[in-house]
Parts: C-alpha cells; sequence; structure tokens
C-alpha cells in the first residue's frame, strides 16, 4: 500500500504502527520521527513561517480573504506515482492541507485513493484515530497495543493529580494576537493538576479579550505557540510582557512562565500529546509527578530580580529546564 500522509501527527501515528516502508509521501513539516525527514515531501506552504507571529496572522488572514489556499500540493507526484491511501485532517484550514484543498486535485490527476479523514477535539479522540487509522491500514493490534500505552500513562498523571491543589493556568498557542489553547489542551490541563482558561475542552483556539484572561490571574503561564519550539515561544515573550499589565500577573513576577515544544507536544494529535500531559503535571505539580520532560523541551522564565524597580522594564530571559521546577 502507498500511503501519503498530508498531516504531521499522522506521519507519526503511521510510523508508530510500523508503516513507515509504505509511507511514499508527507508533507514539508513531517519531521517526526527522524526517518519521516527522508520521505517525498508533496506539499508546499504558501506562508512564510520563519517570520514571528502577528506577520505570519496578518499572511494567513489576507489569503483568507483573497480566497487563496495556504498550501499547494506535487501534482505531479500524484500523477506520476499515485497513493492508494491519504490520511489528512479537517479541523483546523490553518494547520495542514485539508480535502477541500486536496479534493481538486485528486480529480484533476483522476487519483482514486481512498482518503480518510482526522477529526480529533478531545485526547480521547486522539486515542481512537490511532485505533481508526490501524483499522484502515491492517494493524489493528499494533494500535491496540498503542493506546493501551498511552491510556496507562495518561492514568498515571490523573492519578499522581488526582488530589492535588489545582493550579490556575493559562496556555497560549498563539502570541500574536493572543489565544489561549483549545481542543485537547484544556483537557489536559485539568487531568495535569490545573484550571484550564476560558477554552472548554473539546473547543478550538479562539482569540480572547485580555481582560478575561487577565482575570483568571494565572499562577502558571505555559507558551506553545502551534508550530514554534521553546526557543522561539521565549523569543516571543516579550509580546506579552509588553503589554499593559500582564507583567504584574503572579506567574510572571515569580518566573511560573514556561515557554514549551508546541510543535511536538502540544499542537499536533499525535502520540506524543501523552507527552506533553506528563510535562504538565511536573511543571504544575513536580512535587507528585517526577518524571522529567525531554531535554530542551522546557523553558523557564527567570524571575525577575528581588526588589526591582520596575519589573515592566526588565527584559524576560529563559534558562533551559535541566532540573524539578518550582
Amino acid at each position: 500500500m502507498k500511503i501519503w500522509s498530508l498531516l504531521p501527527s499522522a506521519t507519526e501515528i503511521l510510523f508508530a504502527l510500523g508503516l513507515g516502508d509504505e509511507i511514499t509521501g508527507v508533507t514539508h513539516e513531517c519531521d517526526y520521527p527522524p526517518e519521516a525527514n527522508g520521505k517525498r515531501r508533496v506539499t508546499v506552504s504558501y506562508i512564510d513561517s520563519t517570520q514571528d507571529s502577528g506577520e505570519i496572522d496578518r499572511q494567513v488572514t489576507e489569503r483568507f480573504k483573497a480566497g487563496r489556499q495556504l498550501y499547494g500540493i506535487d501534482e505531479e507526484r500524484l500523477r506520476s506515482d499515485p497513493p492508494d491511501f491519504i490520511v489528512t485532517q479537517d479541523l483546523c484550514p490553518v494547520c495542514a492541507v485539508s480535502p477541500s484543498d486536496f479534493e481538486g486535485h485528486m480529480e484533476e490527476a483522476g487519483c482514486g485513493a481512498r482518503v480518510m479523514c482526522l477529526n480529533p477535539n478531545r485526547l480521547g479522540d486522539v486515542l481512537e484515530n490511532i485505533r481508526e487509522v490501524g483499522g484502515a491500514t491492517g494493524r489493528m493490534q499494533e494500535a491496540a497495543d498503542l493506546v493501551a500505552s498511552l491510556e496507562r500513562r495518561k492514568d498515571a498523571v490523573c492519578t499522581a493529580t488526582a488530589d492535588a491543589t489545582r493550579r490556575r493556568v493559562l496556555a497560549l498557542e498563539w502570541l500574536d494576537p493572543p489565544m489561549p489553547a483549545g481542543h485537547w489542551v484544556p483537557e489536559m490541563i485539568e487531568m495535569a493538576g490545573g484550571t484550564r482558561g476560558p477554552i472548554a475542552p473539546g473547543e478550538p483556539s479562539r482569540k480572547v479579550p485580555w481582560e478575561e484572561m487577565r482575570a483568571i490571574d494565572p499562577e502558571i503561564v505555559v507558551l506553545m505557540p502551534c508550530g514554534f519550539g521553546p526557543e522561539r515561544a521565549a523569543r516571543e515573550a516579550e509580546v506579552l510582557w509588553r503589554l499593559d499589565g500582564w507583567s504584574r500577573l503572579p506567574a510572571f513576577g515569580k518566573g511560573r512562565v514556561y515557554a514549551v515544544d508546541g510543535n511536538a507536544y502540544f499542537s499536533r494529535p499525535g502520540p506524543r500529546l501523552v507527552d506533553g500531559l506528563e510535562m504538565l503535571a511536573h511543571i504544575f505539580h513536580p512535587e507528585l509527578f517526577r518524571k522529567m520532560p525531554p531535554l530542551g523541551s522546557v523553558l523557564k522564565l527567570v524571575s525577575p530580580p528581588a526588589g526591582a524597580s520596575s519589573v515592566e522594564n526588565w527584559t524576560p530571559r529563559f534558562e533551559r529546564l535541566l532540573a524539578g521546577v518550582s
């Protein structure tokens, strides 16, 4: 079977089920596991993702208003070496190629591949997607074993934090404009021993007024911009710092702001969401959940100097998390 994965999380699922040899096409963003980098890229982005989050948002908005696609497809490859099975998504038109984008390309190329569309909203949906991909590819047992392993780890987090004091948490999946994290992340926050922000579990992220987010008075802020690693998220943290009142929040004043690898552990609805869940549990309650996050996946804000005359004028700095957090 020749498989095209038009979704980075689907690529991770397919490899985890032992289907790497059958993948003949992946997106320009598929970089995990490392073997995915050796696969043929069959999509291209028309957005310059090297720019800051404000500029990326402007580009996306302009293309949507003009009715222009965000992604292109390798039509020549689609004609010359068509896949038998395509995995894509219809959850977010910004994050990856959607069926509406791809349908016309398939018709023009005369491609009759079977298409599976993954649209998870909760963590349980992600686990069910793994089962569905396993069923569609003849890897039902592998899928069942993988899901069982992920569920055991999830349950371990829930057990560890069941009686914990709830931390007031604000997680942001975009910084300019700021957008609280949605879909599966609010549920992950609650499982890890926190109280979610203004987005309910299963709901998509959206722009929320600053006043509403400040009213949460968060003890912990987690920066997890979609598609960004921790270093890039930390660099853009000054966007928040410059906004009125944010530097006076408890999380900023006490250094309880964390830049995490949103691209790897929060944005992609695949197996590594459970790694993200464990990461949050350690950040919120290191005394209860001691498993350390993967090295380099979390950067922690350095607390402002004691007695600083103007916290607002202090430049935020982040350091790599090497040991427990406080």
